[in-house]
């Protein structure tokens, strides 16, 4: 079986949510008192004596009661404040709502990047939560919020993000007129009022999204020079090894496969250990870094374990969210893209052959369909997890000995990657600390499944030698 997962402790993450649920309500608290003294500005204003509430306090005050409702769960009270907010009670009054809500769900979407979210593990956080509507409304508000920073300040991959969202800017014209131009879209089936009910829901959960670590710098902080430095990565190499991976996952000839498999780890084997050469030869400082990768269900355990089994090959390691489907590879950039790529072909490649097993029932004719598979997929990862080990230490070899042989003054690989080694281990410690509990191991309980898994991942050729021969 495989090393069991780092995760972080149910206990920890309840603490986390209480802390930074309480946070997000004071921030609220503090939103209304500003409003207090900024009329026509903000949530929940009491006027004093002789002066009349604007609408635009009304509105506000209503989206933060509405809020609060969901927070608490009282359904009447929610249900009152969504009718008043869809009543047209003035002419303005749409508009009013409209802006109010927008206001409420930037200063939301800023306060979870200032808690370590990113924009593509928002919008994923809500899809898996909520509907596409959610989805399509937390994207225009990470599209409007960006619009605020200079290109030249906002890190290459957090932009990539952002554009892979497909959002364009304010495409609705100003706040006011957000809500009247997602119905023209046809954004909204039920209506103003379920368009409404969407917003809220999609600020409640905003409102209350775990802490995570700090990946990315965050949009506005952000320079050239540093991106320079955090983003070595070869382009070109990188894309030869995504196609040739992408052809291994989609060829119906396992000999084929085999000769573009091994082809992609021969390159990367060499882009990283030749990216720590340079490294080590030119006196660059570089420090390990964190990326998190989405694990979903079904099967999300086995599928850590494979996740994990390709980090320590390379290397790196991982911290398991559980229950937002996160993992947290922490690792030197090379190494990082060399688990990334790895790792979503072999799950493809896992699933395909998965699949292709079909359905499973026992002798009375019940299903065990989710045991097979799961065993299948515990087996595969320990499997791998022996092949890459061997993989790893081969080409770590070839690469010491020709380092060796081609100058007596070159940086010795050895105790190099060693030292790299305790570096991802001092950043795991630094980031996360006592955070950290064990999760408990994932269990195998269908023999089929796991000979069949055994089986696919000897079918995964990882490196340029002889298909390793399968044992019972």
């Amino acid at each position: 079986m495989p090393e069991r997962i780092l995760d972080v402790g149910k206990a920890n993450r309840q603490r986390r949510l209480k802390k930074a649920t309480e946070r997000q309500r004071q921030r609220q608290r503090q939103h209304v008192t500003q409003a207090a003294s900024s009329p026509g500005n903000g949530a929940g204003y009491q006027p004093g004596p002789g002066r009349a509430t604007s609408e635009k306090e009304l509105v506000a005050s209503l989206v933060g009661e509405a809020a609060l409702a969901v927070c608490g769960g009282k359904q009447d009270a929610y249900g009152r404040c969504l009718q008043q907010l869809a009543s047209e009670r003035t002419p303005g009054w749409t508009r009013a709502v409209s802006r109010s809500l927008v206001e409420f769900l930037r200063l939301s979407v800023t306060a979870a990047w200032r808690h370590g979210w990113q924009p593509a593990e928002l919008a994923r956080h809500v899809g898996r939560q909520l509907s596409g509507t959610h989805v399509a409304i937390i994207a225009d508000m990470i599209g409007a919020e960006m619009r605020g920073y200079a290109a030249a300040t906002v890190d290459a991959r957090w932009a990539a993000q952002v554009a892979a969202l497909g959002t364009t800017g304010t495409w609705w014209g100003s706040d006011a007129e957000y809500l009247d131009a997602c119905r023209g879209r046809g954004l909204a089936d039920a209506g103003l009022r379920g368009l409404i009910a969407d917003a809220i829901e999609t600020l409640h959960m905003l409102q209350h999204l775990l802490l995570l670590e700090q990946l990315l710098p965050l949009p506005g902080t952000a320079r050239p020079t540093e991106q320079a430095r955090a983003e070595p990565a070869d382009e070109r190499l990188l894309g030869k090894i995504r196609a040739l991976l992408a052809k291994a996952e989609s060829t119906e000839f396992a000999e084929e496969a085999e000769a573009l498999s091994a082809r992609a780890q021969e390159l990367m084997a060499k882009y990283s250990i030749d990216h720590a050469l340079l490294a080590a030869e030119s006196g660059h400082t570089e420090e390990p870094c964190g990326r998190r990768i989405a694990v979903d269900n079904p099967y999300e355990a086995p599928k850590t374990s494979l996740l994990m089994t390709v980090a320590q090959a390379n290397r790196c390691r991982i911290i398991w969210s559980r229950e937002l489907g996160l993992v947290t590879v922490i690792g030197f950039p090379a190494d990082l893209d060399a688990v990334e790529l790895l790792f979503t072909s072999l799950l493809v490649q896992a699933n395909h052959a998965m699949l292709r097993a079909g359905a499973k029932r026992d002798a009375y004719g019940r299903s065990r369909t989710r045991a097979f598979r799961q065993s299948f997929l515990v087996s595969y990862a320990v499997r791998i997890g022996e092949r890459l080990s061997e993989a790893t230490g081969h080409a770590e070899q070839q690469a010491a000995e020709q380092q060796a042989t081609a100058s007596a003054g070159g940086k010795d690989l050895v105790p190099f990657l060693a030292a790299r080694h305790r570096a991802v281990d001092d950043a795991v410690d630094a980031m996360f600390g006592d955070k950290l509990t064990w999760s408990h191991a994932v269990r195998a309980t269908d023999a089929e499944g796991w000979h069949s898994g055994r089986v696919a991942a000897d079918m995964a050729s990882l490196h340029n030698h002889a298909a390793v021969v399968a044992t019972a």
